[in-house]
């Protein structure tokens, strides 16, 4: 554990590097403030693990949270770090001189492989406690192993490569089974595939490393003391399982690639990251004598694998004489380099050394190695008596600022966009640079995104003269206001307008720009439209209209109008320039009501036929009174086109869309009783005959037609008026056949139809002097007799004239006697019969037996008073009384109500008289005589006939059995 002082060391580098960090950003002048409420933890945090080993720890190896070290001469110590509190220690059991080598561990942290260093390996299977000898690989000094991650699992490692201290590369593969009675050791094979050298001598194999990349391409990277060896090659699919022979094999007619670097410290490491588990690594870093190779790892290039490589140069307190670099760990952004008593901490951007923290060998012991756990991401750091865990938090928190200071401004942005105050810095820097390598626009979007002051940036562009760079800066800064800072982006919409403009007139004033002119129009005009900043436009339409009447851009200022739905203005346009057409092509367009009344006196007196159709493509939704204005307001020359188009909407109106409004059905009849009168007789027969179905006012009607001298117009509204006479007295001005129809229209009062034909016939004997029209009239109405009509012709005429009409009205004379004799008899004869029935009733008589029940109760009837009908049916009187009562009307009800009172009454005053007087006899006699008549008017309600039998039976027979509104209360009781 550290000490009290070097826990107050600690505390006061993390302070500074906290002040550092925060004076490195700052506060700016974009309005953010980075405000940091606690202090930020290093990237680089160790920890000692709290362990104490019983022995000095020779060699140390983790993989996927499995952990496996060798303490002194014969000990192995596994421990799982997600239960660090069962250790598991296997003894080697070895008792020669042999010591632990190297330690391998596959990255499923199953399979482990301990090098000894009597040129021996043994295996230990995570699953067993048992050491295993690996026969095959005796006389070999393993110096690296390259796992096969693809198809490795926990009882079979699939092809590996193994890499020897005098260079050779062998394939094997290990299993945990037991094996079968002939081959009980794990390895199954072992064989040579390759060489390595170094000045034409054998060089060990420091490093092995086996990946695939894209369709079935794997790569090989073996690297001894100063050397980097590629091997590339295909492997056919689901030939995994075969081995890595064939690459060797493939690259044996050339010679493999590799890089050299001249200076030997007698052993190198090469190190990987790689971003996800199960996917391929992307960077390298390889610890050589010349310093450290680091660089991208790219698997589409064919000829090599790296790329982007550099070398960061061993800094000047690393002597390879006397302090040499021990291990190297890549992770993202940084290299760990381990010396003997340091670890420096190094970024892969830069070059820089980020973060360097030294150990005490005279404590824990000199430093031994650095490993990382590939799949944990955590690095492990184990000198003799201790173990160090380092923790990696936030690796990427600075890279945006390095990235900014390289000019990479998308990475910078990448890896600082959930910090705001960071990407304004990157993005403030982005911008100045494109602004002072002229690349206006790219500046002008990056400032638009920053929280610079917005009057500072605008008089950049100013002075520059770069106007459209301007225009696009206040778009993007448009594009990003809130919908609530709106004098903000009033401000940058009148601006823009007038940008807009002043450009718009510089390109139409120059023929060859024509093209970007449309260009420019066209955005200007999505600029206008912009369903975003839509109210802005709208609360200040009236200030746009001033900027585009100042340039005199007409098409614009239509086509804005348009966008605010304020066709008002765009028609009075068209009107002004007398372009109608376009006029009531918006009107047709918008379909606004209110515009067409207001419009259309205008464009009625120029375009009479597209404005009516127009109106008639409208439908309903124009009222057609609203439109009178415009129709009566032609011209004094009195125009046949519009008035023939004013007819034509208003026989629409009428005759489509059955409009019942007296002012337009008035308006036509005045139209045709003035230009189309042969319509006026047939528009009146159709409109109807009864005063109901007209919509037409029916006086102003007949004064139109009388003005115009239409006498059988006037005849048929006098008849729909019913003034039959005068209907007649005119019709016959015109012909007396039409006055015939008129007089045979009052059926129900023959009196007036029998004046009428009196008329008609008075007009032809004395107005045309035609007997035999006068004749004729006789026979068509049956109501005028010869009689009626002599007096109208004169005394000279002679009486062969009348011969046949006087024989034909005796005879009809004749005939209605004999019927009325005829109809004297058969009454006398009726009633014979009728006082011979009566006489039969008053003799008719029933009998009634004891036994006798009533229909309704089933009681003996002689128990209380009875009724017997003809029928055969006897009820008991209360019985049929409770029978008639509901099918009685209400009227009925009532009035049996009352007479029951009646009775009641009257029969309380008789018991109440015991000894009557001499005028008392005769009240009570009286009211004996009004008391029968009582009961014989309930014996005519209720006893007028059998209920069983009679009128009330049957019309009830459409009654249900249960009265609906005791129905469910029926139901109920049934269930």
């Amino acid at each position: 554990m550290a000490s009290i002082l070097d826990q107050y060391e600690d505390s006061q580098n993390i302070r500074q590097h906290s002040r550092v960090s925060a004076a490195n950003i700052g506060i700016t002048h974009s309005g953010f403030v980075n405000v940091r409420l606690e202090e930020e933890k290093p990237i680089f945090n160790k920890q000692r693990i709290d362990f104490s080993p019983p022995e000095k720890i020779n060699h140390l190896s983790v993989c996927n949270n499995q952990l496996c070290m060798s303490l002194g001469k014969d000990t192995l110590l596994r421990i799982d770090l997600g239960k660090p509190d069962q250790p598991n220690q296997i003894e080697l059991g070895r008792k020669d001189d042999s010591k632990v080598h190297q330690l391998f561990l596959d990255p499923t942290g199953s399979h482990l492989v301990i090098s000894l260093t009597t040129n021996e390996c043994v295996y230990l299977n995570r699953n067993t406690q048992k050491v295993r000898s690996l026969s095959r690989w005796r006389g070999h000094l393993i110096e690296s192993i390259g796992w096969n991650k693809l198809i490795g699992s926990e009882t079979n490692t699939g092809p590996i490569l193994v890499g020897t201290s005098q260079g050779i590369i062998f394939e094997a593969e290990i299993s945990a089974s037991e094996g079968s009675l002939f081959n009980t050791n794990p390895d199954q094979y072992f064989r040579q595939v390759h060489s390595l050298e170094e000045d034409g001598k054998p060089a060990p194999v420091c490093c092995l490393e086996v990946e695939r990349g894209l369709e079935s391409k794997y790569f090989i990277v073996a690297t001894t003391r100063k050397r980097l060896f590629q091997f590339v090659g295909k492997l056919a699919e689901g030939s995994e399982q075969q081995g890595f022979s064939s690459i060797f094999a493939q690259n044996q007619d050339l010679l493999p690639s590799f890089q050299e670097f001249p200076v030997n410290m007698g052993y190198s490491e090469i190190t990987f990251y790689t971003s996800k588990l199960r996917s391929s690594p992307k960077t390298f870093a390889w610890m050589m004598g010349n310093g450290v190779l680091y660089g991208q790892l790219d698997y589409v290039r064919p000829d090599s694998l790296l790329s982007d490589v550099q070398v960061w140069e061993y800094t000047s307190d690393i002597d390879l004489n006397s302090v040499k670099p021990i291990s190297i760990v890549l992770t993202q952004f940084h290299f760990l380099l381990l010396l003997p008593d340091r670890v420096k901490s190094i970024c892969t951007l830069n070059g820089q050394v980020v973060h360097e923290e030294k150990f005490f060998p005279e404590k824990f012991g000199s430093l031994k190695k650095m490993i990382k756990d590939p799949i944990t991401g955590l690095v492990w750091i184990y000198t003799e008596k201790a173990v160090f865990r380092y923790h990696i938090q936030r690796e990427a928190r600075d890279v945006w600022q390095m990235y900014m200071n390289m000019n990479k401004f998308d990475l910078a942005k990448e890896y600082c966009k959930d910090r705001p105050e960071c990407l304004d810095m990157v993005l403030a820097k982005e911008a100045e640079h494109c602004f002072q390598n002229k690349r206006y626009l790219e500046s002008a979007k990056c400032y638009a995104l920053t929280q610079n002051y917005f009057e500072e940036i605008a008089l950049k562009f100013i002075e520059a003269k770069q106007e459209e760079a301007l225009k696009e800066f206040l778009i993007k800064k448009l594009t990003n206001f809130k919908p609530t800072e709106k004098t903000q982006i009033t401000l940058l919409v009148t601006w823009l307008t007038e940008l807009y403009l002043n450009r718009l007139g510089q390109l139409e004033a120059d023929d060859g720009k024509q093209h970007l002119f449309l260009e420019t129009r066209e955005e200007f005009r999505t600029f206008l439209k912009s369903p975003k900043h839509k109210d802005c436009f709208y609360n200040n339409r009236n200030t746009i209209y001033d900027l585009l009447a100042s340039h005199g851009d007409v098409d614009n200022m239509v086509y804005f109008s348009v966008i605010m739905q304020d066709y008002e203005r765009v028609i009075s346009h068209y009107c002004q320039h007398d372009d109608y057409s376009a006029a009531l092509d918006v009107l047709s367009k918008h379909c606004d009501d209110k515009l067409f009344y207001k419009f259309s006196p205008v464009l009625m007196q120029h375009i009479p036929k597209k404005v009516v159709d127009a109106w008639i493509q409208m439908g309903n939704r124009l009222d057609p009174k609203n439109l009178i204005p415009a129709l009566v307001n032609y011209s004094q020359m009195g125009s046949m086109q519009q008035i023939n188009e004013t007819i034509r909407y208003m026989e629409f109106c009428v005759y489509e869309l059955d409009v019942k409004d007296e002012a337009i059905h008035n308006y036509l009849l005045s139209l045709y009783a003035k230009h189309k009168p042969d319509a006026l007789l047939w528009y009146l027969e159709q409109a109807g005959t009864h005063v109901s179905d007209i919509h037409y006012d029916l006086k102003y009607a007949l004064r139109l037609c009388a003005e115009h001298g239409y006498l059988q117009a006037c005849v048929l509204v006098y008849k729909i008026m019913e003034l039959y006479e005068e209907a007649v007295d005119l019709a016959l001005q015109v012909d007396v056949d039409l006055a015939k129809s008129c007089a045979d229209l009052p059926e129900d009062d023959e009196e007036l139809r029998k004046k009428l034909w009196l008329k008609i016939a008075r007009h032809v004997v004395q107005e045309e002097k035609d007997v035999k029209k006068a004749m004729n009239c006789l026979s068509s109405c049956n109501l005028l007799k010869i009689e009626d009509i002599l007096p109208f012709f004169p005394d000279f005429v002679t009486i062969d004239h009348f011969k046949e009409a006087i024989c034909n009205s005796l005879e009809e004379y004749n005939e209605h006697i004999k019927e009325l004799k005829q109809e004297m008899e058969e009454a006398t004869e009726s009633a014979k019969r009728i006082r011979e029935d009566i006489q039969e009733m008053r003799n008719k008589y029933g009998v009634v037996e004891s036994q006798e029940k009533c229909a309704t109760c089933d009681f003996p009837l002689l128990n209380r008073p009875f009724y017997l009908f003809l029928c055969g049916h006897m009820f008991h009187y209360d019985c049929l009384l409770q029978e008639v009562i509901p099918h009685l009307s209400s009227y009925k009800q009532n009035k049996l109500e009352e007479l029951q009172k009646k009775l009641a009454a009257t029969t309380q005053t008789t018991k109440s008289r015991h000894k009557p007087k001499e005028e008392d006899t005769v009240s009570l006699g009286k009211g004996q005589g009004s008391r029968e008549q009582i009961k014989s008017d309930i014996d005519d309600i209720i006893a007028c006939e059998c209920v069983y039998c009679g009128e009330l039976m049957i019309k009830s027979i459409d009654k249900p059995f249960i009265d609906l509104q005791k129905f469910d209360q029926e139901m109920s009781s049934w269930l």
